[in-house]
């Protein structure tokens, strides 16, 4: 059994035994290709929350009312990105043998490889939606075949053609885009396409795991990130965009790329915060 983190995300204090729900986070950026610093993404997750309200008037829930447990941090090792992922994957596996829905935080995004692995060995039909400003769909990043650049790549290996919907994508090369267009399903700039595809995976009761990379956003709103792209969506359209999603069979999900350091005004973290209670409230039964 998990033991409970000395410091947790607002709300999110259940005991381990009755939570549906159980936090946890990859603090790793070793792979960065531009800013660093989303390997503090998570505790600054966790310190700044207590800043909002439990309360969402979006949704007239309060977290307080949700089973749901933070394990915090795992203590990962910045020079082996394969070592991470093998953490990572192992306390996913955990959560899921027990029962429960894993919720990642990052990280870089990298992470996600991680639970992907977890979750696919659990469901072989697996399909992933993923929100991004990038493709994340190279072979490689500078020779890296283990790169956040490459994630949604390494993914696409262990799934095959047609299981991964990418919305918001505005920046990748060249052959990104055309790999994109024999084998995974990306819906360029916003989130037209969505509902669609969560109507024929809530109709398969398809399995999904949803990825939400916050350089979605536009970096007007979200600044702290390591790469961010003009042309992103807002706050309203993400929220949306989360509980179209949700009507979807998730079994896991994370959040990630929030790099606080990079937004004195911590407008970022803040918002990060809200997107997770969200998601949070939105996923709790």
């Amino acid at each position: 059994m998990l033991e409970r983190n000395v410091e947790t995300f607002i709300g999110c204090d259940s005991d381990y035994d009755k939570a549906k729900l159980v936090l946890f986070g990859a603090p790793f950026d070793s792979t960065t290709s531009f800013r660093p610093g989303a390997r503090f993404g998570p505790s600054a997750m966790r310190h700044e929350s207590f800043g909002i309200e439990t309360y969402s008037p979006y949704q007239k829930r309060d977290l307080t009312d949700c089973a749901i447990f933070d394990s915090g941090d795992l203590e990962l090792c910045f020079g082996r990105a394969e070592l991470a992922l093998a953490d990572i994957e192992g306390r996913a596996d955990t959560i899921l043998n027990d029962g429960k829905l894993p919720l990642l935080l990052g990280g870089e995004h990298l992470v996600t490889l991680g639970a992907v692995r977890a979750v696919f060995r659990r469901y072989p039909d697996l399909h992933i939606i993923h929100f991004d400003a990038h493709a994340d769909l190279r072979n490689d990043y500078l020779g890296a075949e283990l790169s956040h650049a490459c994630v949604m790549r390494r993914c696409y290996d262990l799934l095959g053609d047609g299981r991964i919907h990418q919305f918001c994508i505005r920046s990748g090369d060249r052959e990104e885009f055309r790999f994109a267009e024999q084998h995974t399903e990306l819906h360029p700039f916003d989130f037209d396409g969505l509902e669609a595809v969560v109507a024929s995976l809530c109709e398969r009761r398809t399995p999904v795991y949803f990825t939400i990379d916050l350089d979605c956003l536009d970096p007007s709103a979200f600044p702290g990130t390591g790469t961010p792209e003009a042309g992103g969506v807002s706050f309203m359209q993400l929220l949306r965009a989360i509980q179209t999603v949700c009507k979807a069979n998730i079994v896991a999900a994370d959040v990630n790329e929030l790099a606080p350091m990079l937004d004195a005004s911590g407008c970022s973290t803040a918002m990060a915060c809200k997107v997770l209670r969200e998601l949070l409230l939105t996923l709790a039964p």
